[in-house]
């Protein structure tokens, strides 16, 4: 056996050497002028591009064999400046065909090359002829047949110019390596390249490379990586009239807000937008996608359904999704009405630039929504935005234990917002409602609202200004919490001058509740507010400042006949103060008429100083103080002692 490779590798080890001798000897009769002329015509032939070389060439039999190109220029025949250039361009050579005196490049090397692409008006770019002729090169039979199924970049640079839609891009310290072995139909161009100061790492493989270069249909499988983005593309692409794609497409996001400012695009608001995954039937033709059996995730909130996006000069975005929960608080958590303390609106300057970036219209239903405090249950509502301007929509919604529905429109005009709101409330909580709409927490119950408001401010605190618009309220089997008017009704019914020191505790509960309010430039005016409660009324005129958030306001609270032994008694009140603790107190003259001591001796005093004086008086031995004129009323003081009101009545 051993006898039989010794005599085996002995014609083996003749065979190298004549290898060896061959190739010394062709390094020495090379003719390198024919050699430097082969790869040029062979480049030329494969790319369609000229070679010019400005710089000097190195050529290498033994130990390697290749042809390298310092300082070179490839340049379309037409073109004047070259589409590409080269510090040094190597052409490794086949070492079989290089011994029987034949030049045949195996792959090509580009160390520090500068691309320039342009694409024009038409669609078409400086690179359009390259394409072709190597489409050509690889048909079967074709007469230039490419010799060469590689080229790898090193440390490129490529600029890329679209004239049409203004867009200029820049990618750098390119690594890449562009392959179609002959033996096979498929290409594949793996590596990495740097943009806009990321790292991608990228794939590409086609399944039929000349198709793919023809413009017919192929398999294509893509893959880019980068720290901002994930993007994934499998299926098939056709390039007859214009770009068609069909395929699985996966994205992936750690922070869709950075993903797209890294891709030039003003991201919306100011929260939310972080974690994003997407997956989905991707059909793209030209610069349309439509999307089916879709899957999206962001901040938590997973939804299935349909999408499509243009962007045909300006973005477009359309939607229809179903979801389980889904929550908007982060969406809207720096947008706040009131500022700090809650005891003003925010004036803070509306951020209205995301309405003008992108169109939208989006159509979701979700079995529940979480809008910061409040809980919806099933909701379909829409969205549309168009020009700056943005209509939200409820179809229904279940939302404090009722139904709402309506309609919220945002029109832009430089920086201010012009606001229009229409909703109902049928059936709702009022309690829930009131405090979480508008700040009131003393109303419980339950009823119908019904709001149609208008506005136009820079900030919350310009559209409280602005507020124009009617709100219609109707209530039943709840109560207002903060006085009990049939109590004191009471108490004051039968000592007049008691004080009011217990007025602004317990409640008062009602059986129907009906309110009507009309605004006008910030002022909320009353015209019928009327409660009905089981042993008394309350009804109220006046206005409320929308801007101070501040009631001036007059009533009357009437004790029922059955609860005061089948004679009815009125007592006048006021109402004055912030809405959140509004200061709570019976008209104090009233009091003093209805006291059997007093109001003789008011009646007596004809002077009207003498009379405010002794009124002053009794005031303050009721501890019943009005408001001072446009201030807010101070706390009434301790009512009086037993004996003071013995005194006084």
């Amino acid at each position: 056996m051993a006898q039989g490779m010794k005599r085996l590798g002995m014609p083996i080890a003749a065979l190298l050497g004549l290898a060896l001798i061959g190739l010394i000897g062709t390094s020495w009769f090379l003719n390198r002028d024919a050699l430097q002329r082969a790869v040029e015509a062979q480049i030329r032939a494969v790319t369609g591009l000229e070679l010019v070389v400005n710089g000097h060439i190195d050529v290498s039999v033994f130990p390697g064999s290749y042809v390298s190109f310092h300082n070179v220029g490839l340049k379309g025949a037409a073109t004047i400046d070259p589409a590409l250039q080269v510090d040094v361009l190597t052409a490794n050579l086949r070492l079989l065909p290089l011994l029987l005196r034949r030049f045949e490049i195996a792959d090509v090397m580009m160390l520090r090359p500068h691309i320039q692409v342009v694409r024009d008006g038409n669609g078409e770019s400086n690179w359009t002829p390259f394409v072709e002729t190597i489409a050509k090169a690889m048909k079967p039979g074709a007469e230039n047949q490419v010799s060469f199924s590689e080229i790898r970049i090193q440390d490129g640079e490529l600029n890329y110019e679209d004239e049409t839609n203004h867009v200029s891009e820049k990618l750098g310290d390119i690594d890449l390596s562009l392959a179609w072995p002959s033996i096979s139909r498929s290409f594949a161009a793996t590596g990495q390249f740097d943009w806009r100061g990321e790292r991608i790492d990228g794939s590409v493989s086609a399944g039929d490379f000349l198709a793919l270069l023809s413009g017919e249909r192929s398999g294509l499988k893509a893959r880019l990586v980068s720290a901002p983005l994930k993007v994934a593309f499998d299926g098939t692409v056709a390039n007859r009239t214009s770009l068609m794609m069909e395929g699985v497409s996966t994205i992936d996001s750690p922070s869709l807000r950075n993903a797209l400012r890294w891709m030039g695009q003003a991201p919306p608001g100011s929260g939310g937008f972080g974690r994003f995954a997407l997956k989905a039937r991707a059909n793209v033709v030209g610069g349309s996608v439509a999307l089916t059996n879709v899957n999206v995730e962001l901040d938590g909130n997973v939804a299935e359904g349909v999408m499509t996006y243009a962007n045909n000069g300006r973005q477009t975005l359309q939607a229809t999704l179903a979801a389980g929960n889904l929550d908007f608080t982060p969406y809207i958590s720096t947008f706040r009405l009131l500022a700090s303390g809650q005891r003003d609106w925010n004036r803070q300057l509306f951020d209205l630039s995301s309405l003008s970036t992108t169109d939208l219209d989006m159509r979701l239903s979700a079995a529940r929504v979480t809008i910061g405090p409040t809980k919806l249950g099933r909701t379909a509502f829409g969205a549309n935005l168009r020009g700056g301007a943005l209509a939200l929509s409820i179809g229904e919604a279940q939302v404090y234990g009722g139904i709402a529905k309506g309609s919220f429109g945002v029109a832009r005009s430089d920086a201010v917002a012009d606001i229009k709101a229409q909703f109902q409330f049928i059936d709702v909580d009022l309690q829930a409602c009131a405090g979480e709409l508008f700040g009131i927490t003393k109303l419980s119950g339950r009823g119908n609202l019904n709001v149609s408001l208008m506005a136009s401010g820079s900030s919350p605190f310009g559209l409280a200004q602005s507020l124009d618009g009617t709100a219609t309220l109707t209530g039943h089997d709840g109560a207002i919490a903060g006085f009990n008017v049939e109590q004191l009704l009471k108490r004051l019914e039968k000592r007049p001058l008691s004080g009011g020191g217990n007025f602004r505790s317990g409640s008062t509960p009602y059986d129907n509740l009906n309110l009507s309010v009309k605004f006008s430039d910030g002022v909320a005016t009353a015209e019928d507010i009327r409660v009905e409660g089981p042993a008394a009324k309350i009804t109220l005129t006046g206005t409320a400042s929308v801007p101070s958030r501040e009631y001036d306001m007059k009533g009357v609270a009437s004790l029922t006949g059955s609860a005061s032994g089948g004679k009815d008694f009125d007592l006048p009140f006021v109402v004055q103060g912030p809405w959140d603790d509004p200061l709570i107190f019976p008209d104090p003259e009233s009091l003093i008429r209805r006291a059997p001591a007093a109001a003789p001796l008011l009646d007596a005093v004809k002077d009207r100083k003498t009379r405010d004086a002794v009124k002053s008086v009794i005031e303050r031995l009721t501890g019943v103080r009005p408001a001072a004129p446009d201030a807010a009323a101070p706390a009434p003081t301790s009512a009086p002692s037993a004996a003071e009101t013995s005194k006084s009545n």
